[in-house]
Parts: structure tokens; sequence; C-alpha cells
């Protein structure tokens, strides 16, 4: 499968029919001496994914990794990072992925390399798919694997006590992954105190942070006073855009998004995550 990054909107993809709302799932059904048999189906399920295993290793899948497929012959969701469609065609117990089309925000790196090895197991080969309960596995020709679960995902980390690691900045339309030799420095923690301590990419940081109906009030910047290389010190720069002022939050499967009232919107996430997936050129 080629995938086309395309810079749009979660909307966009929406009203192009790539982002599935259906709900339920089909069913095949026989009778034989009074008693029916329901096939499972992979249709109508949001599928989280648990893992994938390419090139014979395994790598855990980010928080809100999840595939759903639906009876229209589409398929969408979030590869670990971005939002992707395509379409599907289901034979039997093969499946199969047309070619993608996804948003174009960045991530930290962990995540891309993680939806890179996704979208080359999904797409470059059919896939042989197997319901067992909650559990669905996609197999490729070339061995590769997938592992995901119709259980839900355990509970949003709250916005306090939680370390947030800073992994992408831009706007409403498109972010970018922060430069690699910043990635993973710059980090935010709200306390129960009404205080946000943490750092900017070079310098540490603490503010008046005080969060109420989905909205974050941050006082003035304290910082200490390191001078660093140009990315670490561009990154602050752009971080400390977030404070003295109000922006808007929100929590989801593991990911904070802040939304400044300039329009500047901060990701960060729960962790990091370690040895994760390279995809193939």
């Amino acid at each position: 499968m080629h995938t086309q990054r395309l810079t749009l909107t979660l909307t966009a993809l929406a009203s192009a029919g790539l982002l599935l709302t259906a709900c339920g799932s089909d069913s095949g059904a026989g009778s034989e001496g009074g008693s029916t048999q329901v096939k499972p189906s992979i249709t109508g399920v949001r599928w989280n994914v648990e893992s994938l295993t390419v090139d014979g290793k395994k790598y855990a899948a980010p928080p809100g990794a999840h595939l759903k497929i639906g009876k229209n012959g589409r398929a969408g969701g979030s590869y670990g990072c971005n939002e992707a469609g395509a379409d599907v065609k289901i034979k039997g117990d093969t499946v199969q992925f047309g070619e993608t089309v996804m948003t174009d925000m960045g991530c930290d790196s962990t995540r891309m390399k993680f939806e890179d090895g996704l979208t080359r197991a999904l797409g470059e080969q059919k896939l042989t798919a197997k319901v067992d309960g909650d559990r669905l596995t996609l197999t490729g020709t070339h061995g590769d694997r997938v592992d995901l679960t119709s259980r839900p995902e355990g509970p949003d980390a709250p916005l306090t006590g939680t370390k947030w690691t800073v992994s992408a900045m831009g706007d409403a339309e498109a972010a970018v992954s922060l430069p690699k030799s910043v990635a993973g420095r710059a980090h935010l923690t709200f306390g129960d105190d009404g205080k946000v301590r943490g750092n900017l990419g070079c310098n540490d940081v603490s503010a008046k942070a005080e969060a109420e109906d989905g909205r974050i009030t941050f006082g003035k910047p304290a910082t200490t006073r390191k001078m660093c290389p140009g990315d670490a010190m561009t990154t602050e720069r752009k971080l400390l855009k977030l404070f003295d002022g109000d922006a808007r939050y929100d929590v989801k499967q593991g990911t904070l998004k802040l939304t400044a009232d300039d329009g500047t919107v901060i990701t960060a996430n729960t962790a990091d995550g370690k040895d994760q997936p390279k995809a193939k050129s």
C-alpha cells in the first residue's frame, strides 16, 4: 500500500468518508439441526492495537492506536500518531488494504516509527484475519503481525501528577515534531497545588497553572537562565507562548493537547516509549 500524506483536518477526513462511525457487527448465520452458528465479524468494531511484530520483533502500540473496518469497504482509525483512512477488501479470512490517506501531524519519533511500521504491515501484503473472542490477529504473508483487541483501553491519565513529555508543536492544521536534539527533554507536570513545573527544552520552568472546565490559566513563568544550542532555545521560545495566558486542554488516550489563545497547539504524551520499529524504505 502506498501512503499519501496530506495536511487534512479530521473534519476533512470525515467528510471524505475515511473516518468511520459504524457500530455493531456483521454476522453470518446458518442453521443445522435446529442450531444457529454465528461467524465472528471484524467489521463495525473498534479494534485497539496492542502490538506490532515486524521482522520477527514485537513492539507495544502507543496509546490511542486503533482500527475500525466498516461494512461499506472502508477502514479508518489512528496508526499511532495520525488519523488514517483506506479502502479495504475482505474475502473469507483474507483482508487487503488499499492506498492510505493520512493527516500530516508530527508526533515524537517513537510514535512516528510505530506508525510507519504499522502502515507497512497493513499495506504491503495480504493479511489473514483470525478472531478469537475479543481478540483479532492480522498476519501478513511476510510474517508481519498485528495484534488487536476490542476491549476498551484503560482510563486516561490524569492532568495533574502526570509527567507530560512534549512531542510536537504547531497549529490546528498541522504539527511538527520537536527537533531530535530536543526530543524527550521538554516536559510539564501539573501539581495539585495549582502550579506547573518542568523543562522547556533548555531551562527549567515553574508557574501558576489553574485548571477548570477544560481551560488552564497560566501565570508568568519563572525560569533558570542557561544558554543552550539553537534548537533548544527555539523550542523554549515557542513553549513560553503558552504562559501568562489561558489555554484549552484535552486529555485523551495518553495524550495532552494544549491550545493557546494565539492558536499554538502543543502535544504531549505520558511516555516516549522505547525500541520502536523502523519502517523499511
